[in-house]
């Protein structure tokens, strides 16, 4: 069963949050605001970067929906098994490597996915940590960077010191502070 992703982000006019939701829904809600361009920063909720508007042609994410059609065959062949989500790339290892996955079970491919898989699994958290640490600097630097505090909370942060981080960003505006941490809400062990 294909699972579709949500893109959502949220614009802020200042340190004010003036709309959330997909990229759809923040776009209309400013174009309805008719708010100068520059005036405002959007920031994409998954990686905390900023996301330019209006965006360009073809940029806001929108999940696909599958279209399936046997009446014509695809403009460029397609390597892999595209129907199964299988895309082919390159991957350069050295002939010892090549040698040990060739002796594995299923061949090369099975194995580096299983071997991809493992990895997947055993540094999940340390992953989430990471990623939410990443997220949550960026949407810092770019909004909050001239904020007191800012590099008090930088180093709270990569410390992972919730208490310190939490006590560097007290005094940063509501809406900056709410989302801030929502972003790093997994940046700190448990």
């Amino acid at each position: 069963m294909p699972t579709h992703n949500i893109f959502l982000c949220t614009a802020f006019a200042g340190h004010q949050r003036i709309a959330a939701g997909t990229y759809t829904d923040v776009a209309e809600a400013l174009a309805a605001q008719a708010l100068p361009a520059g005036s405002f920063l959007v920031f994409d909720d998954a990686a905390g970067t900023q996301v330019d508007y209006p965006w360009p042609a073809g940029y806001a994410p929108q999940p696909a929906a599958p279209v399936e059609s046997d009446d014509e065959p695809p403009a460029t062949p397609s390597v892999g098994r595209p129907k199964l989500g299988v895309v082919a790339r390159e991957v350069t290892l050295l002939p010892r490597h090549w040698e040990w996955l060739g002796q594995q079970r299923g061949g090369a491919s099975a194995a580096l996915r299983r071997l991809v898989d493992e990895a997947r699994t055993a540094h999940a958290s340390v992953d989430q940590l990471r990623q939410a640490k990443e997220a949550s600097y960026r949407f810092m630097s770019a909004i909050g960077g001239n904020l007191p505090g800012f590099e008090d909370a930088s180093r709270a942060l990569f410390a992972q010191d919730r208490a310190a981080f939490s006590h560097s960003i007290a005094h940063w505006p509501a809406d900056v502070q709410t989302y801030l941490g929502w972003l790093s809400r997994n940046a700190f062990p448990a």
